[in-house]
């Protein structure tokens, strides 16, 4: 079997021998499958789906004796697929753990609807760990790319690392520039879904995203979430693919997409939990001149919100590059750092594109298409006195002292 590496493997490493119960969510075709089977070859063990009808009734009936049937040596592993097709996974993985932890190691994947209607993990506490897959981030998508370019990210995002944590200057200038920025664009309009990533004919690559929407639609939303008004569902995907990056206002949605409050949220949730959209909440540290609740939308993909546009226009060609390098990263700070990310907004329109929150210390991160950040940039620093902040631009790498913060300016890749 064909198997590309990824970078989880590294976190599965020190539970692959543990009891618990390793569970895996993720959006559809973000690769779990072929992360399961490239186990199940290294550890010998066995995999079943429970797409296939025997197989779930089998599971669902008489979970026991699936088991049973797989508890062949002293230590066993067996790889469940497409958990969501059974309504009593969550119960009957409960039961095999307890009845043969020390028998049988078990591996549960699931879609983007996992755990939201067949409601796993409230049976599992103490008897899992969950792993989530996203499509690969922009280190995986070069480790795929473009090997010898790698150990030179590594580097980069080493330094921004040490930055964040330690405050450590970064003095090491961007190699490689123009290849490096060239991958990125790639990146920004095909995203990192496996099939994706590895197909070179760009025609294929569009067909390949509409096919994953189509199929997301259908299967995710239309089977497990049995929702009536589709037509209703794709005009509100439109709509947020639109406003990517927007501060999300309900009644805008309402009127727009033509359905009530309850049913609006009803969506934007559906989307959140499959992996469609992330939605970012406002900081505030009750001050009244802060916003506290509006959200702002971002897409978990930008092949996939580009798919929708049906825009696949070249980088310089397009008016909706700051969206792109936002939402970029935005995915990235959130796939690679530990901490809560929020957006910073004021009722005077001040706004930082988002404050990351590690341990009790504040990061306004900034991103930047070309200039320089704004006043509302500085505004925040001076409110709220940082230790360290950070810009992505083109036009400027290196850091400055603004107060007491240390400032970082780095080009869009450098993360």
């Amino acid at each position: 079997m064909e198997y590309h590496p990824r970078i989880i493997e590294e976190r599965l490493e020190k539970w692959l021998e543990r009891e618990e119960i390793i569970l895996m969510k993720g959006p559809r075709q973000s690769g779990k499958t072929t992360l399961f089977l490239h186990l199940k070859e290294k550890l010998n063990g066995s995999y079943v789906t429970l797409e296939d009808e025997d197989m779930l009734n089998s599971f669902e009936t008489n979970p026991k004796q699936f088991a049973k049937r797989y508890i062949k040596n002293k230590k066993n592993y067996l790889f469940i697929d497409e958990a969501q097709y059974c309504k009593k996974a969550g119960k009957n993985l409960k039961l095999l753990y307890d009845l043969y932890k020390e028998k049988i190691k078990l591996f549960v994947t699931g879609s983007g609807s996992f755990d939201i209607k067949v409601e796993v993990g409230k049976y599992l506490v103490g008897r899992s760990v969950y792993f989530e897959l996203s499509p690969l981030d922009f280190e995986n998508f070069l480790l795929w790319q473009a090997e010898d370019l790698y150990k030179t990210f590594i580097d980069y995002k080493k330094n921004l690392n040490d930055f964040i944590k330690n405050g450590k200057e970064i003095t090491e200038k961007p190699v490689f520039t123009k290849e490096f920025k060239t991958l990125l664009e790639k990146y920004l309009l095909y995203g990192g879904f496996p099939a994706i990533v590895k197909e070179k004919d760009e025609d294929i690559k569009k067909e390949l995203l509409k096919n994953l929407t189509r199929t997301y639609i259908e299967k995710d939303i239309f089977f497990f979430f049995n929702l009536r008004h589709l037509e209703k569902f794709k005009k509100l995907l439109n709509y947020l693919s639109f406003n990517d990056g927007s501060m999300m206002e309900i009644s805008s949605i309402m009127n727009d997409v033509k359905i009530d409050y309850k049913t609006a949220e009803n969506y934007l949730s559906i989307l959140s939990n499959t992996y469609i959209i992330n939605l970012i909440s406002p900081y505030h540290k009750n001050l009244t001149t802060e916003l506290k609740k509006t959200k702002k939308i971002y897409f978990e993909d930008t092949g996939i919100r580009n798919s929708i546009l049906k825009n696949f226009l070249p980088i310089e060609n397009r008016t909706d590059i700051g969206i792109l390098m936002e939402n970029f990263v935005l995915n990235e700070l959130k796939r690679n750092f530990d901490g809560k990310i929020n957006y910073w907004r004021t009722t005077g329109k001040a706004e930082v594109d988002f404050i990351l929150q590690t341990k009790n210390e504040l990061i306004p991160v900034e991103v930047k298409n070309k200039g320089k950040p704004g006043k509302s940039f500085f505004s925040f620093i001076k409110n709220y006195e940082p230790t360290k902040g950070i810009v992505f631009t083109e036009q400027k790498f290196g850091t400055e002292k603004v107060g007491k913060t240390k400032v970082a300016y780095l080009p869009h890749f450098y993360i």
